[in-house]
């Protein structure tokens, strides 16, 4: 039995209170209580990664499709060597991280896992890697790959280029539309069984802010976080814990099975993040034949990756993956053709960044967490206030280098030598800024290039949300804790309210029109207007692109994928311009009346109702019975795509999911204190008090006040 390197107790609250004399003994301690607390996340997720699930978990046909897809990615592959790559200091935590985990699982493990004879392997640091590189990944990198990939099949079903600059300004220059129309796809964004048509000439989340004491009533530096990601499942992805050893302390959001201050605050420096929308993600056409692919006029072999998925009661599988330096290839290269092959910037680090964020434990100032930040090899945007009363902004990701004349966005000529990457940009380069003149710094997955001296995206989220949090906070210069509360819960609409200069003139009788009408453009829960408007939206997507890519398409599209959740305002530019080739010989207004009249009749809801999910167990995933509570729900979740509370509920595939605020985070650096809410509990334990815990006080909007450990 390992020897105990940290004490710790539960506030009031049930959040960890992690005591040690060093930083070692505090890695060992939030082990152990990520362990005790979310072991069953952890685990689960490892095997995940590592694709195992049909083996141990369920040898169903949809498990052996979520292993293929993870083998196909090989995050596990080279952990070992990574960790390598730590730093002696950083190497130690880590180990203290394990050490912890395991003196844990050493007592009990999750009882779900030994329902179906899993007994866990030790965790080790190449586990955490693997989970740092899917954290990465998974719906946030993953988006734009998908984007890039639903671009590639726009122009093999022959919509125009002028439709798709249209709809992705850029997308189509350097563009040899030859080549990718040649490519022969297996992974599909929309199956081939819906039938494209022609687009023919007559007619493609989260939050934080920081501010500077002159727009603060306590004269102090302030931030707020709420970051956006999936909040229908049990237990959330984050973990409360807070932290003291001798002179300091921290109150961080954490995430089981990284040993790293993610998200929070010490005595004087707070943080948040958002996602970035870099575009980490490329591919590139590959001419193959015979297990081969061209460069230039010679022929080379591709790796052979041989995987075995094994399955419980049925035979093992296996699946043969080919690589290049491009990257996993879509196909099978002895096929002949062209095919894909695509490749991630993060694919196969870890380690820089766990180097990198040793230092935040006792970070004082805003110059110092932006240099810890700016390594971390995944794209999200860091805020920073300090107790001095700076405030900063900072990008991080591995931004591939790329010739000047393409964006990333497209695929390129594999054979090509100049379409490889070359390195990653400096993270000086990336968009970042000190202490700006405004005294505020807001990102919500909005375009922030105009802030670096490289372009890293190219395809970013509406700047809805951005615009109205910027009006929020301009407006006043008394800000305190309510304030920020008021703005993470706000559900005014930007887009609605402009959508509707162009509407209301053409409303004319019925229930739909009636509730528009009166609307004051927020997603509160008791408005009938706000389902009204996301009624007439979905009808209106289908009256413009319907007959450029089939009605077939785009209600795929909007049932069963994110494409109009992640890129909405690339299709409000075509769906509000009064030209456009989308259009044909249509004008703007009849599409948009075609589009009242098919829902003109309809009876909307109040949004809450329509709004709602319900908190899915991980392990068991809703198929056990209600009663037995491991599935609160449904919830009514207030706020839509652009505004501030977001409040989106879609399906990927056969999966519902949601965007919605998975914590709200606020610190005024002039106490000691950090204010939260978390959808969830600590514990991933069902008969614990802990479970859901925090659900109530995060539908009513409140925050919980975490003081530092004594």
């Amino acid at each position: 039995m390992t020897t105990p390197r940290a004490h710790w107790t539960r506030d009031e609250h049930g959040i960890p209170q992690i005591a040690a004399n060093d930083i070692d003994g505090l890695y060992w301690g939030m082990g152990y209580c990520h362990a005790m607390d979310r072991g069953l996340q952890m685990l689960i997720m490892r095997i995940l990664g590592q694709g195992r699930a049909a083996e141990l978990l369920d040898g169903s046909d949809e498990m052996v499709e979520v292993d293929r897809f993870f083998r196909r990615m090989n995050w596990n592959s080279g952990v070992a060597d990574e960790a390598e790559k730590l730093r002696i200091e950083a190497s130690a935590a880590c180990s203290a991280y394990c050490e912890g985990v395991n003196a844990r699982f050493a007592k009990a493990t999750p009882w779900e896992l030994k329902l179906v004879g899993v007994r866990p392997d030790p965790w080790t640091v190449g586990d955490s890697l693997l989970l740092a590189r899917m954290t990465g990944f998974l719906t946030l990198a993953q988006s734009q790959g998908e984007v890039e990939r639903f671009f590639v099949e726009m122009v093999k079903a022959g919509v125009s280029d002028a439709h798709l600059e249209a709809l992705f300004p850029g997308c189509t220059r350097g563009l040899d539309r030859a080549v990718v129309e040649k490519v022969q796809l297996t992974e599909r964004i929309v199956p081939e069984s819906l039938k494209w048509a022609a687009a023919a000439s007559r007619m493609m989340a989260s939050n934080n802010w920081c501010i500077s004491g002159s727009r603060t009533a306590s004269g102090a530096a302030m931030l707020a976080n709420d970051p956006h990601l999936e909040t229908n499942r049990l237990p959330n992805i984050w973990a409360e814990q807070s932290f003291r050893w001798p002179g300091g302390y921290a109150l961080l959001m954490t995430m089981p099975g990284l040993p790293a201050p993610l998200v929070g605050r010490n005595a004087h420096l707070s943080w948040g993040a958002t996602y970035t929308f870099m575009d980490a993600i490329d591919s590139w056409v590959e001419h193959c034949r015979e297990g081969k692919y061209r460069r230039s006029d010679s022929w080379f072999d591709f790796d052979r990756r041989v995987e075995t998925i094994h399955r419980k009661k049925g035979d093992p599988i296996i699946e043969t993956f080919w690589e290049n330096q491009h990257g996993v290839l879509d196909g099978d290269p002895n096929v002949g053709g062209y095919l894909l092959a695509t490749r991630w910037s993060g694919s196969l680090g870890g380690a820089d960044s766990i180097n990198s964020l040793l230092a935040m434990w006792t970070a004082r100032t805003v110059a110092e967490g932006m240099a810890a930040f700016a390594p971390v090899e995944s794209s999200f945007n860091w805020i920073f206030a300090d107790g001095a009363g700076d405030i900063g902004y900072q990008m991080s990701g591995l931004m591939p280098k790329r010739p000047g004349d393409w964006s990333g966005f497209a695929p390129r000529p594999g054979w090509e030598g100049r379409f490889d990457w070359a390195g990653f940009v400096d993270p000086s380069l990336l968009p970042r800024v000190h202490n700006p003149e405004s005294g505020i710094v807001v990102t919500a997955n909005q375009d922030l290039n105009y802030l670096g001296e490289v372009d890293p995206i190219n395809a970013p989220m509406g700047d809805y949300r951005a615009r109205r949090i910027e009006q929020l906070l301009s407006a006043r210069d008394d800000h305190d804790v309510d304030s920020f509360r008021a703005i993470q819960l706000d559900t005014y609409s930007i887009q609605a309210a402009e959508f509707m200069e162009i509407l209301e003139p053409l409303l004319r009788a019925g229930p739909i029109a009636d509730a528009l009408r009166t609307w004051d453009y927020r997603y509160d829960l008791d408005s009938t207007g706000a389902t009204a408007f996301e009624i007439f939206y979905g009808a209106l997507l289908l009256e413009m692109f319907g007959p450029g890519c089939g009605a077939p398409v785009v209600e795929h599209l909007l049932d069963a994928t994110g494409i109009f959740i992640d890129f909405y305002q690339n299709f409000d530019r075509v769906l509000c311009a009064e030209s456009s080739p989308w259009l044909g010989e249509r004008a703007r207004d009849e599409v948009w009346r075609a589009a009242l009249e098919r829902v003109a009749a309809r009876v909307p809801e109040p949004w809450g109702e329509r709004n709602r999910i319900s908190l899915t167990n991980i392990f068991f995933g809703g198929k056990l019975p209600s009663f037995l509570g491991f599935d609160p729900g449904p919830i009514p979740i207030r706020g839509g795509r652009a505004t501030p509370h977001q409040g989106q509920i879609y399906r990927a595939g056969d999966r519902l999911t949601s965007f919605a605020p998975s914590l709200r985070l606020v610190a005024d650096m002039s106490t000691d204190v950090l204010h939260t809410a978390m959808c969830g509990g600590p514990s991933d334990r069902r008969f614990s008090k802990w479970y859901k815990s925090g659900v109530r006080g995060w539908l009513a909007g409140e925050l919980k006040v975490r003081n530092a450990p004594a």
